[in-house]
């Protein structure tokens, strides 16, 4: 397993995953009102931004490697999962929409590692509609997390609705790859 700072990035994201959990299972009595929201907040701001940053450094610095390319797409996912899921716990995301994008995820992620075992990936790569989809989901999910309001913007609201927009463009997107995937799926089903 190489060690660079790319991949040390995205093994801090997987490192803060139990961190922004075990925050809501911190007795009351160790916080401020407010202060647990805050810190998991922040917890996954600096998650989101190792994921940026450890894909800037690995093409800069031309440190890409396989093991990389596995392991920063997992640890994404489990940081998405493990928030949507603290999330529907705190009663601030319905489980329909948690089930929505996780399951869209590991149905993408298995569509992606067939494809690629069939030397096919390049019709499943990331599109553009995956990359708004990413981004309404990692910008609602810390002001989910934060869930209060800052002045007169109602940050919960705000996080409701770009949750839902992700949720759609989830359904969008699976749709998207599926619809690129589906020759392949129909040759294969043709060759059994």
């Amino acid at each position: 397993m190489p060690i660079n700072i790319p991949i040390f990035l995205t093994w801090l994201r997987i490192i803060l995953i139990p961190l922004l959990v075990g925050l809501y299972y911190v007795p009351d009595s160790w916080t401020i009102p407010g202060g647990r929201d805050l810190v998991a907040t922040v917890v996954f701001v600096i998650a989101a931004w190792t994921d940026w940053l450890d894909g800037y450094l690995a093409r800069r610095w031309n440190q890409t490697s396989a093991f990389g390319a596995f392991l920063d797409p997992v640890a994404d996912k489990l940081m998405v999962a493990a928030a949507l899921i603290m999330l529907v716990y705190l009663d601030r995301v319905g489980a329909l929409i948690a089930v929505i994008i996780i399951g869209r995820e590991i149905t993408i992620s298995a569509l992606r590692e067939w494809m690629a075992q069939i030397g096919a990936h390049k019709s499943v790569a990331v599109s553009m509609i995956g990359k708004v989809k990413t981004a309404a989901q990692m910008s609602a999910i810390p002001l989910l997390l934060y869930h209060k309001p800052i002045g007169a913007a109602d940050i919960h609201l705000i996080g409701t609705w770009l949750i839902y927009l992700a949720a759609l463009l989830t359904l969008w997107s699976m749709g998207y790859y599926m619809r690129m995937a589906w020759p392949y799926l129909a040759q294969q089903d043709k060759e059994t």
